[in-house]
C-alpha cells in the first residue's frame, strides 16, 4: 500500500508540474502570424520593432472591434482577409472609407477583393520570392528587395495605385488611395511579416514602413465567429491542429515522465529464478484429476482427443515421421503399419478416429491405443 501510495503521490506532482508548465507555456504560444508568438510563423518580431519606435499593436479577433478601433491615427492589418464572411468584409470596407488612416490587407484573394477592394482583381500566383521594387513609392525604394513574391498578383486599373514589386509585370504589393487622407495596402505575401524571414533582405524595412506610418496599429485575426461558412467549411483540420501549442508540449512531457517512472519502477532483467511451489503435486495425480474433471463433465471427445494427439507424437518419434507431420494421416498411418506384424489392424481408425459413444469404449481406445504403442516399440 506504501509502494502504491508513493506512485500515486509521484504521478500527482509530475501532472501537476506539467500542467503548469503547459498553463505558462500557451500565455506565449500562439498562431500563424500572431504578434504575440515568438515562434517561425509568428510576428511577435515586428510587434517588437514597431513598440521601440513608438507604435502600439493591439489585437482585435472581430469586425466589430477592428472598425470601432480604426482612425486617422491607426493602420489596421487584417491578416486573413479571404475568412471574412459578407457582414464582416462590408464592415471592414466601411472602416476602410471612413476612417481616414492606412488599411493593409494580406494576401486577399477573389473571395474577398470585391467587398474590401473594388476594382482590384488577383492575376494568379507570383513566380519568384524574392523581388525588386520596380516603383517610387518611398516605403519599397527604401527597403529594396523584399519577399513579396510565392503569393498573390494584383491588377487594377483605379487611378492613383502604386504597384510595387512586379513578377511576371504584375504587382504583388499595390497601394490604393482611400478616403480622406487614407490608403489600402494590398501585399501578396505574408513572408515579410513572419518572424523566420524578417531578418532576410529588406523584409523588415518593409514591414514596419508599411505598419508603422501611424502611432497605432491594429492587429485584426479574424475568429471562427466572423468566418464565412462557405470558406470554413473547406478548412479541414486534423485533431492534434486544434490543440493549443502549450497543451501538445504539455502531453510530450507527460509522456516522457510517465515513460521515465516506468523504467524506474520496472522489473530488472536478468536470469530467470526457479520459484518454490507451495505445494508440490505429482504428475500422476495430475492426470487421475484432470480424468475425473472429463468424466464429470462427460468430455468424451476431448479425453479421447488428448490420448490420440500423445500416443501420435510418441508414434511419429518411434517410427521417423517429422513432428510436424505428427497429425497427418497420410504420412503417420503408413510409418506405423510398417511396422506391425498384423496387418489387419485398422490403424487409421484407432489414430484419427471417431468420438467414442460411450465409457466402456473411451477405456478401449486408450488400451486399444497403449498396445499399439508396445508393439510400434518393441518391433
Amino acid at each position: 500500500m506504501r509502494k502504491a501510495r508513493l506512485i500515486l503521490a509521484t504521478a500527482a506532482v509530475l501532472a501537476t508540474g506539467v500542467t503548469i508548465l503547459a498553463a505558462l507555456e500557451s500565455g506565449t504560444r500562439h498562431g500563424y502570424l500572431d504578434p504575440r508568438s515568438a515562434d517561425p510563423f509568428g510576428s511577435r518580431a515586428v510587434a517588437e520593432l514597431l513598440k521601440t519606435r513608438g507604435v502600439t499593436t493591439r489585437v482585435v479577433t472581430t469586425a466589430a472591434e477592428a472598425a470601432d478601433a480604426a482612425g486617422p491615427r491607426t493602420t489596421l492589418l487584417v491578416t486573413d482577409p479571404d475568412r471574412l464572411g459578407t457582414t464582416q468584409r462590408r464592415t471592414i470596407r466601411s472602416a476602410i472609407d471612413l476612417s481616414g488612416g492606412r488599411t493593409v490587407l494580406l494576401a486577399p484573394g477573389g473571395h474577398s477583393l470585391p467587398d474590401l477592394s473594388p476594382g482590384v482583381r488577383t492575376a494568379g500566383a507570383a513566380g519568384a520570392d524574392e523581388l525588386d521594387p520596380a516603383c517610387t513609392l518611398p516605403a519599397a525604394t527604401s527597403a529594396g528587395r523584399a519577399a513579396t513574391g510565392g503569393g498573390l498578383r494584383y491588377t487594377t486599373t483605379l487611378p492613383g495605385a502604386t504597384a510595387c514589386y512586379p513578377s511576371g509585370g504584375h504587382p504583388t504589393l499595390l497601394t490604393l488611395p482611400a478616403g480622406p487622407r487614407g490608403d489600402t495596402v494590398l501585399l501578396g505575401s505574408e513572408t515579410v511579416l513572419l518572424n523566420e524571414s524578417l531578418a532576410e533582405e529588406g523584409n523588415a524595412s518593409l514591414a514596419l514602413q508599411l505598419l508603422g506610418s501611424r502611432p497605432e496599429l491594429v492587429w485584426y485575426m479574424p475568429s471562427l465567429a466572423d468566418s464565412d461558412p462557405d470558406t470554413g467549411a473547406s478548412e479541414d483540420k486534423s485533431l492534434l491542429a486544434l490543440v493549443p501549442d502549450g497543451w501538445s508540449w504539455a502531453l510530450l512531457q507527460l509522456f516522457l515522465a510517465a515513460a521515465v517512472a516506468a523504467l524506474w519502477r520496472a522489473r530488472r532483467l536478468g536470469p530467470l529464478v526457479t520459484e518454490k511451489l507451495p505445494v508440490v503435486i505429482r504428475a500422476s495425480e495430475a492426470t487421475e484429476g484432470r480424468a475425473r474433471l472429463y468424466r464429470k463433465a462427460g468430455a468424451r471427445d476431448r479425453a479421447a482427443t488428448v490420448l490420440r494427439a500423445a500416443t501420435r507424437e510418441r508414434l511419429a518419434a518411434l517410427t521417423g515421421v517429422p513432428h510436424t507431420h505428427a497429425h497427418d494421416p497420410a504420412a503417420l498411418t503408413p510409418a506405423v503399419s510398417a511396422r506391425l506384424t498384423d496387418g489387419t489392424r485398422d490403424v487409421s481408425a484407432l489414430l484419427f478416429g471417431t468420438t467414442p459413444s460411450d465409457d466402456a469404449a473411451l477405456v478401449a481406445l486408450a488400451d486399444h491405443l497403449d498396445a499399439l504403442e508396445r508393439e510400434v516399440r518393441t518391433s
